[in-house]
């Protein structure tokens, strides 16, 4: 999974401090873990996004699929191949990625309605 300079430095930073201190000498193969040195669950994940998204005030619910759909959305938005866009979701099926594309008409005509003449 690619990811930028920020990911790979916080990655980094979690490595080399926090998680020595949540392992206790106990060792992991896994690379987000609880204080129990076990594999996070996906409910804690919720949790903590829930956490971090209302002490950022924000108080729509975010869920890590929204993140997920952020972030393609984002990246077709700019210029992104669909095909990469498929790869670093994950999808088997091209058709599942381009649910992603309908967001993106849907701002093409809003643009043309705004700036075209006959909009």
């Amino acid at each position: 999974v690619p990811f930028g300079m920020v990911a790979k430095d916080a990655i980094e930073t979690y490595l080399e401090r926090s998680r020595p201190l949540i392992l206790k000498g106990r060792r992991s193969n896994y690379l987000f873990i609880t204080g129990q040195a076990k594999p996070m669950t996906r409910v804690r994940f919720w949790q903590i996004i829930a956490e971090t998204a209302s002490a950022s005030g924000i108080s729509k619910t975010i869920s890590p699929h929204m993140l997920r759909h952020s972030f393609a959305t984002h990246l077709l938005a700019n210029g992104a191949d669909l095909r990469a866009v498929q790869l670093m979701l994950g999808h088997a099926d091209i058709a599942t990625t381009q649910i992603y594309t309908q967001i993106d008409q849907d701002r093409l005509k809003s643009i043309h309605r705004s700036f075209h003449p006959r909009g």
